[in-house]
C-alpha cells in the first residue's frame, strides 16, 4: 500500500467534456493573447487575460536585474508545465493515481548573437536541443508511463510549437 498523498486529481467529468467538444469539432482554433510592456532595461511585464502581470528579465550576466526568469527560461518553464498537464490530463482519463509528478528540463542555447547586434553568423536562434527527464510516481508499470509521456509529447500544443515551424509575423501599429 502506498502511503505517499497522492497529487490532487483532475476533475475527470470537465476533462471528459473538454475531449468531447473537441471531438465534436476538431477544426476549433483559440486564440490567446499576451500584451508586453517594457518597463525598462530588460525587466518586462505580461499580461494575459485579467491576471497580475507575468515578469520576465534577464540576469546580470544578460545585462539584467535578475528579477525573473529571462525569456529562455520562461519557455522552458511553458514546455514543462504543459508536458506536466498532459501527463496529469492522461492519467486522470486512464485512471491513474499521480503520487508525485516532477520533471527537469534543460536547453542549449547560442547566446553569442546577443538579441542581433553580436555574431550574426550563420546559426541557429533559440534553443538547439532540449532534454526533458520526466520523474513520475505512480503505481502502474514504468511501460504505462514511458507510452504515456511518448503521448503526451505528441499532444502537448507547447512541444508542437518548439517542434513544428510556426509562422511569425510582426508589424508597427
Amino acid at each position: 500500500m502506498n502511503s505517499k498523498t497522492p497529487l490532487a486529481p483532475i476533475d475527470k467529468d470537465g476533462l471528459e467534456a473538454l475531449a468531447a467538444k473537441g471531438k465534436s469539432d476538431p477544426s476549433q482554433v483559440r486564440t490567446v493573447k499576451c500584451r508586453t510592456v517594457a518597463e525598462g532595461r530588460f525587466r518586462h511585464l505580461n499580461y494575459i487575460r485579467g491576471l497580475d502581470p507575468h515578469i520576465i528579465d534577464e540576469p546580470p550576466q544578460l545585462l539584467g536585474d535578475d528579477t525573473a526568469p529571462n525569456p529562455s527560461e520562461a519557455a522552458l518553464a511553458a514546455l514543462g508545465t504543459c508536458i506536466c498537464v498532459g501527463i496529469h490530463a492522461n492519467a486522470g482519463h486512464k485512471g491513474i493515481v499521480l503520487n508525485s509528478l516532477e520533471l527537469e528540463l534543460e536547453a542549449d542555447i547560442n547566446i553569442t548573437s546577443v538579441w542581433g547586434v553580436g555574431d550574426l553568423s550563420d546559426k541557429l536562434a533559440g534553443f538547439s536541443a532540449v532534454r526533458i527527464k520526466a520523474n513520475i510516481d505512480a503505481d502502474v508499470e514504468r511501460s504505462q508511463l514511458d507510452e504515456m509521456l511518448k503521448h503526451v509529447l505528441k499532444w502537448s500544443p507547447v512541444t508542437g510549437t518548439y517542434v513544428n515551424p510556426v509562422p511569425v509575423t510582426a508589424q508597427l501599429v
